[in-house]
């Protein structure tokens, strides 16, 4: 098993490939469904450079579109989350309702073969999961299919009945992959942190490769936040739990050159009297991921120099990381 060459993390075309084959034609996770709870809510974002959001209508429903204007492509919504009773483009004032529907083109003129009911916004797929809500710019298949093993892996886990408490959100200089690659494996643990290396029982340290996931577990040697299992899903989600609630991330790709981390963090205990606990938990969780970015942006510099030349991986370590590039290869080869 050989590790992907360099090009694949430092050729803006192959970042293209991935954008349109990957990120644009797949199920991506944007947080809980709880911040879009009331009619109005929404929640703004981007996929790989794709302008989308998710909002609830006037009747109750969850609907996802295109963050972009019918008239002109202006972006519609502020990146983040909100709450509107109508969606207006701050370019030229066109108005939308809630479903997406044309409303109002202010000072547009009149024009015989302009109906406005033929445009409506661009709408996109979008599903509810667990409590967790994903859209996909292009369908190609369904929620149930891409989630595959992790339906399974997570049907006794009470991720539902966890309260979002907190946000994060980091961005570093290296390709969405090495970032991948470096989650999917716990090769890397003794030397990048000591800390998490000394809490485990690292001889025990399990990676295994599932349908759409790879799995990473080790039995605890002393206290850790953690609760000894991490999980990596298909194309860029991550899902790992400590005693009392979660963390989720989505790995978004800014460039082929730069990434960002989006993390959400939920508890069983949102009060205010467990505020420290909690804090305390995600300091702690960020620090081990923060560890990972120095190795992440030196290793994006030697790929893009041209130094260096594809190892081999280990059969016993490696595993998630020969997987998720081979299924990588796999679906950009079709573009």
């Amino acid at each position: 098993m050989q590790n992907l060459g360099p090009a694949y993390y430092t050729d803006p075309k192959v970042y293209e490939q991935e954008r349109r084959a990957v990120f644009w034609n797949s199920w991506q996770l944007l947080g809980p469904a709880s911040l879009v709870d009331s009619p109005g809510d929404y929640l703004a974002t981007e996929i790989a450079g794709a302008k989308v959001f998710a909002i609830r209508d006037h009747l109750g429903a969850l609907r996802a579109f295109r963050n972009v204007c019918r008239h002109r492509g202006a972006r519609l919504l502020p990146e983040g989350t909100g709450r509107c009773k109508k969606i207006r483009c701050p370019y030229h004032g066109w108005v939308y309702d809630l479903a997406g529907v044309l409303q109002r083109t202010p000072w547009f003129g009149n024009d015989p073969d302009f109906d406005r009911h033929n445009w409506p916004l661009g709408e996109i797929g979008l599903e509810v999961w667990r409590g967790l809500l994903f859209v996909s710019v292009h369908e190609s298949q369904t929620l149930d299919v891409q989630l595959g093993d992790v339906i399974g892996e997570l049907a006794a886990e009470p991720i539902e009945t966890y309260t979002l408490t907190d946000q994060r959100h980091l961005v570093f200089d290296a390709n969405w992959k090495i970032y991948t690659d470096n989650f999917v494996e716990g090769y890397h643990i003794p030397g990048i942190h000591p800390e998490f290396f000394a809490a485990v029982d690292y001889q025990y340290f399990e990676t295994t490769v599932h349908n759409n996931m790879v799995r990473m577990t080790a039995p605890l040697r002393k206290d850790l936040f953690y609760r000894g299992k991490w999980l990596w899903m298909w194309p860029n989600w991550t899902l790992s739990f400590f005693d009392g609630g979660m963390n989720t991330s989505r790995i978004n790709p800014l460039g082929h050159g730069r990434t960002e981390l989006l993390y959400h963090f939920y508890f069983a205990d949102a009060s205010d009297a467990g505020a420290a606990l909690r804090e305390e938990v995600i300091t702690r969780n960020m620090a081990v991921i923060e560890e990972d970015f120095e190795v992440c942006c030196e290793t994006q510099k030697n790929y893009a120099s041209g130094g260096y030349t594809p190892g081999v991986l280990s059969a016993h370590h490696e595993r998630g990381v020969y997987w998720f590039q081979e299924k990588l290869k796999e679906v950009i080869d079709r573009v």
